[in-house]
């Protein structure tokens, strides 16, 4: 029987200029750097899952990706913070579901070539 798949390893980002989105993750998401073998290529590290940035690759195109949700604590304070370090904003914090143990609050950024960003709080009650 084959091993169960365990979790995410690597999420691949596509975008138009490596420096520039390299910029936007590593200096004002503050993910830290891992590794970078080639111009078109940059790895960073985000709670063990490693972010590849790469320029479009087959079939890939620039903005057309899948929305990663960054984790984060005072969300209001932290989405305030990325503003003044240059981020551009999409939609302000918000609760958006009441689950039966928290309230998930979600707000959105662009990155350089208008991939949206998401930032997410799992607010306990108690």
């Amino acid at each position: 029987m084959p091993t169960p798949i365990t979790g995410i390893g690597q999420i691949a980002i596509t975008v138009s200029d490596v420096d520039a989105a390299l910029a936007f993750y590593r200096d004002i998401l503050e993910l830290p750097f891992l590794f970078r073998p080639a111009t078109n290529l940059a790895f960073l590290d985000c709670g063990g899952v490693r972010l590849m940035l790469s320029t479009p690759q087959g079939a890939g195109a620039v903005g057309d990706n899948s929305i990663l949700y960054f984790k984060v604590a005072e969300i209001q304070e932290r989405f305030a913070a990325l503003l003044n370090r240059g981020a551009v904003g999409e939609r302000e914090p918000q609760a958006t579901a009441e689950l039966s143990d928290h309230t998930l609050w979600l707000a959105f950024l662009r990155d350089p070539d208008g991939n949206l960003v998401g930032l997410m709080e799992e607010r306990r009650r108690g």
